[in-house]
């Protein structure tokens, strides 16, 4: 079972494909969002499937294709959680889990177009985990109860001005990490109890050549111990969207070219889906996300894999 949402930038509506039909989940909820995830409505769009109770989205092949979660009130990151990645980057593996902050306004859908923002040299791709929490969680004790408030798992791509990042930080990575577009998310919310966090390959391609491969059982810090960790410094909220590293592969190590205006950037994980994202220069005006340029040509990418 996979959860979508489809349709215009901000006139998205929530789905779910199941058996390579897709449905409308009008009946069910305005949108996939926090309060649907912490409301139990993962287990009842199972219950609606099972009972034959939603109507199939005709055209849903011909719509664009979202973030599979609307609003998400956070985004956390977690820096250099594979040991292979730290090295790459000049960095020795970390002793307790690297925290930044992504603004929400970066989740954009996955096929959508992103720009490089005036001035960037340095835009690097990072494939990654994303975990959607579905309940609020603090304090939490151990690393069972921690897997229990997860709505969810996605594929997550953590783009980063490495630039803005580290030459211009003041200390912190957060300038590097917040350009607008900088978090396509989706294509799907796969739920929790049909996934193996710990099990899972997860690659990164530009221009068709192969950049990142490798697996979370690579992870320096488990999906379990990332979320008791920040439960111990934070509230999680339904709805946040965790972003738990990326491994080695990538520009900042030196052996491939930063991206450029007219790049394809192709990310997935297998069993939660793949993403393709065209880079674009950066308008000189204010506005939302831009989605690609046809539908058709995004939907083969939405495909899990």
């Amino acid at each position: 079972m996979e959860l979508r949402r489809l349709g215009p930038v901000g006139q998205e509506k929530p789905a779910v494909v199941s058996e390579g039909v897709t449905y409308r989940l009008a009946s069910l909820t305005g949108d996939i969002d926090g309060d649907f995830l912490a409301a139990g409505g993962i287990d009842r769009v199972r219950q609606a499937l099972a009972a034959g109770e939603l109507p199939v989205w005709e055209d849903a092949a011909n719509e664009r294709i979202g973030a599979p979660i609307a609003r998400p009130m956070a985004v956390l990151c977690i820096g250099q959680n594979y040991a292979a990645h730290a090295a790459e980057s000049g960095a020795e593996p970390p002793t307790a889990p690297i925290l930044f902050h992504k603004h929400p306004n970066t989740v954009v859908g996955p096929h959508d177009e992103v720009e490089i923002p005036p001035g960037a040299q340095k835009v690097d791709w990072e494939v990654e985990l994303g975990v959607v929490i579905g309940a609020e969680a603090a304090y939490l004790p151990d690393e069972q109860s921690a897997l229990e408030v997860i709505a969810g798992y996605v594929t997550s791509h953590d783009l980063s001005e490495r630039d803005f990042q580290l030459a211009e930080s003041g200390g912190q990575w957060s300038k590097g990490k917040n350009s607008r577009g900088f978090n396509p998310l989706g294509p799907a919310l796969i739920p929790a109890g049909d996934v193996d966090p710990q099990a899972l390959r997860l690659w990164s391609a530009v221009n068709g050549k192969p950049r990142q491969d490798s697996t979370t059982a690579d992870m320096i810090f488990s999906v379990a111990q990332i979320i008791q960790h920040l439960s111990q410094y934070m509230v999680l909220s339904p709805g946040d969207l965790i972003n738990t590293g990326t491994p080695q592969g990538v520009a900042l190590s030196g052996r491939f070219p930063y991206l450029q205006a007219g790049d394809v950037a192709e990310v997935g994980i297998d069993g939660l889906g793949v993403q393709r994202t065209r880079f674009v220069p950066a308008r000189t005006t204010p506005a939302g996300p831009t989605p690609a340029a046809t539908p058709a040509d995004a939907t083969p990418q939405g495909e899990t894999r």
